[in-house]
């Protein structure tokens, strides 16, 4: 099967012309898929040759399994039904300065982060580069809200998927496309060093998240096993080297939980490692999962003014969506568990 919606305009102009098709198609047809069409009907200035071509490729998109809209502050969590019948999770996020969507880069995640319901039940698949496209195409469409923004913070660590990603990368900044500046794309990664190293040779404008968590190895070995293979001081100089590299400063991600890692001990510590650094660090009231005994810190704004008086530039991620299962991975955990049971009662 031909992967349609993973092509450049480049490629999709060559797969044309193999065909006898006019150089220009390719355009068009690039032209179409960023528009979200669901079927080949709607290509109305493709010649039907050509439409039956894109038919017996495998031409698909996602189907909507369930949205859910949050009465508090208009965010919109859907749940996509792929091609194979695996969902994915994407979230749509209204702020002043334009809307951002929240994308999934993996069916599942390796990972295995102790505070993430998207672990559960580990990595199914990578999702192809037009899979991670079509999740802000067709919220978009959906939505009726303008994508200003992208953050690669959903289910899945987009470096244990890189190929596709840059791939993903490469279409969303098309000019012909979506045409999202890499400056309004985010990126989050638990800490694979190796794929930071090559992500900085890159050179792209993106921002990098690193999901650190913790500044020491006890406890964050405990919340994510990566740590183990990544020891923090390798990270740290990973996040270095990229700094370093792009001139990009980093956003450090840290959830903040109740008695594991949100000490004053663990603000002095997360303060001395990142002192001397360009960095921002993101403190995250944790979303709490119903099978994890880590709850909610009770001490995020004394922990933030620990950061602040030690130099660190350190912000409260506004909470959204705390209505519709908006973190990441929950809304996928619900329909899984809803099928186990649907079979069990079968």
């Amino acid at each position: 099967m031909t992967d349609l919606r993973s092509m450049t305009p480049e490629e999709l102009t060559a797969w044309c012309k193999n065909l006898g098709q006019p150089a220009f198609r390719g355009k068009q047809l690039f032209q179409w898929f960023s528009r979200g069409v669901t079927s080949v009907d709607e290509m109305t200035d493709l010649p039907k040759s050509l439409r039956e071509e894109v038919a017996a490729a495998g031409f698909s998109a996602p189907a909507v399994e369930r949205k859910q809209v949050s009465k508090q502050d208009g965010t919109i969590k859907y749940l996509w039904r792929l091609a194979d019948g695996n969902c994915v999770e994407s979230v749509l996020m209204r702020y002043h300065h334009g809307n951002s969507v929240c994308i999934s880069s993996q069916v599942g995640c390796a990972m295995g982060c102790a505070f993430c319901a998207s672990t559960q039940g580990g990595k199914v698949r990578d999702l192809t580069a037009g899979e991670l496209l079509d999740q802000v195409i067709f919220t978009e469409k959906d939505s009726g809200a303008p994508i200003s923004n992208i953050v690669l913070m959903g289910i899945g660590e987009p470096l244990d998927n890189y190929e596709n990603v840059m791939r993903f990368l490469t279409l969303v900044n098309h000019p012909a496309g979506k045409n999202i500046g890499m400056r309004h794309i985010s990126l989050s990664t638990c800490g694979l060093v190796k794929g930071i190293d090559r992500l900085a040779e890159e050179g792209l404008q993106l921002t990098l998240s690193v999901s650190l968590h913790a500044a020491d190895d006890e406890t964050r070995s405990r919340l994510m096993p990566v740590n183990r293979a990544y020891p923090v001081d390798d990270l740290l100089d990973a996040c270095r080297r990229y700094f370093q590299k792009t001139g990009r400063r980093i956003s450090y991600e840290y959830a903040l939980i109740d008695g594991v890692n949100d000490t004053p001990r663990h603000a002095r510590l997360l303060a001395d490692r990142l002192a001397g650094t360009i960095a921002h660090v993101n403190l995250i009231p944790l979303n709490h999962v119903e099978e994890s005994p880590l709850r909610p810190s009770r001490r995020v704004a004394a922990f933030q003014k620990q950061l602040e008086e030690r130099g660190i530039t350190a912000t409260v991620r506004r909470r959204l969506g705390s209505d519709i299962d908006a973190s990441c991975g929950q809304l996928r955990r619900k329909a899984m568990t809803a099928g186990r049971k649907g079979e069990d009662a079968g």
